[in-house]
């Protein structure tokens, strides 16, 4: 994984995590992001095991795998 992508994964996490239940528009928003790029890099945060889970809502919470 690209060094820019892994920061953009980063920050995205980052910003869920200071404000749990937060939309993902609300997160592109923020980082000045099309909206269908924090939700295509949804997987990528799993395979980093950055796990949110969506309520039902859409608002995202974050959670860690356990290693």
């Amino acid at each position: 994984m690209r060094s820019t992508d892994r920061k953009r994964l980063e920050t995205i996490w980052q910003t869920v995590a200071s404000e749990p239940g937060i939309r993902p528009g609300r997160v592109a928003k923020k980082l000045g992001l099309p909206r269908s790029s924090v939700v295509r890099a949804l997987p990528a945060l799993e395979d980093e095991g950055l796990l949110l889970s969506e309520d039902g809502k859409g608002g995202l919470w974050p959670w860690r795998r356990a290693r």
